[in-house]
Parts: structure tokens; C-alpha cells; sequence
């Protein structure tokens, strides 16, 4: 399916934080602006559950029903979650099975940030020097998808006393770091490139 040329395309959202309520729209505006100039989209604010909540049995089922909007089925459905310590393969099959079941036709993807959303900023760490109070000599490191407590980790390059907020800060590195640095460095986010680029064109592509 392509773009439909007299309306966006309504891609719905279900995060799990209050940093992400923030920083999603604005990341998939990027993606937007970068994978798809061509395309039109309309994105609403995300519906936020948490995520033991949505993987529960009937969980995923029951915020459909309480998220979507009536009427017309939304072009796309995106639910992005971390997937802390589980494996983010194992839990994104799981609930495209559920989701297939409750809403068959639906165009959706679910993407499992390893281990965390922040892991992404980690792995284009300096870009972001200087950004949100982050310290100028901020750097990538080795494996960041491997690293747990990302939120901690990016609160020792801030000032002392003043540790790295979801809600105050994610929005913010969200619209500055670099793209091409996270895809590279972060195969989640490559992921979630490619499932977010197959929602606006409904092309599968690199």
C-alpha cells in the first residue's frame, strides 16, 4: 500500500513511558523527513501502558480496544517498548501474533528497543555533545545495546545533581542525534528504521 495522496497516512502509537509520550512523535517525524520526504503522515499523540500491563494475557487485546479510535482503522500501528532483559525477538513475535488475531489486516509493527529506548542515544553518543546537558566529551561506547541502566549511564555525563530526565530530556535528544550513527551502532534501531519507513510507504527496504 502507498501513501494515499489526499490524506496522510494515521500511524497510531503505544509506548510505555512518559519520555517516550514525548520524544516518539518527534523521532518518527525525522524518520519521516528522511526515509519518506515524499510521503504524508499523520501522527497523534501516543498512548501510553505500561509494559508488564500489555504483555499480560489480554493485555496487548485490551489496550487495542481502549487506543484505537473508532471509526476507520488507522493506517498503521506502532508499539515501541524496551525489552529490558528479555529478548526483544521472543516478545515482538509474541505480540504481532496477538495483535494479527485481534486485528486481522492491520498494518502494525512492534519494535523492542535493546535493552532500552536511551540505548540509541548511547549509540550515537557524540552527536549529542553538548545536548541536554550531556558533557562535551561524551562517547559511544563499545556495545551499547548491552549496557543496563542506560538512563544511569547517560546521567554521568551531566552535571552533578542533575541526572538525565525522561520527561525533560528524551524529546530533546530525540530530534539531535545522529541517525545513521544509531542505525550503525544499535541493531534495534535499524529495526525500528526499516518497521517505521514499511508504515509510511508500506515498502519493505534497507
Amino acid at each position: 500500500m502507498s501513501p494515499v495522496a489526499d490524506r496522510p497516512r494515521r500511524i497510531f502509537t503505544i509506548v510505555e513511558g512518559h519520555g517516550e509520550v514525548e520524544a516518539l512523535p518527534v523521532l518518527l517525524w525525522r524518520l519521516q523527513a528522511r526515509y519518506a520526504p515524499e510521503a504524508w503522515i499523520d501522527v497523534g499523540r501516543p498512548f501510553r501502558v505500561g509494559r508488564d500491563t500489555l504483555l499480560a494475557e489480554q493485555g496487548v487485546e485490551n489496550a487495542l480496544d481502549t487506543a484505537l479510535p473508532r471509526g476507520p482503522a488507522p493506517d498503521g500501528l506502532l508499539i515501541l517498548l524496551d525489552s529490558d532483559d528479555d529478548c526483544p525477538v521472543t516478545l515482538a513475535n509474541g505480540l504481532r501474533d496477538r495483535i494479527e488475531a485481534a486485528r486481522p489486516g492491520l498494518s502494525h509493527a512492534v519494535v523492542f528497543a535493546h535493552r532500552e529506548f536511551e540505548a540509541w542515544f548511547l549509540a550515537a553518543a557524540e552527536s549529542l555533545r553538548g545536548c541536554q546537558g550531556l558533557d562535551a566529551a561524551i562517547t559511544a561506547p563499545a556495545a551499547p545495546e548491552s549496557i543496563r541502566g542506560c538512563k544511569e549511564w547517560l546521567s554521568r555525563y551531566r552535571p552533578p545533581g542533575d541526572p538525565y530526565k525522561p520527561k525533560a530530556d528524551q524529546a530533546g535528544l530525540a530530534a539531535a542525534f545522529d541517525l545513521d550513527m544509531a542505525r550503525a551502532g544499535a541493531p534495534s534501531f535499524d529495526k525500528f528504521c526499516r518497521d517505521i519507513t514499511y508504515l509510511i510507504t508500506g515498502k519493505r527496504g534497507n
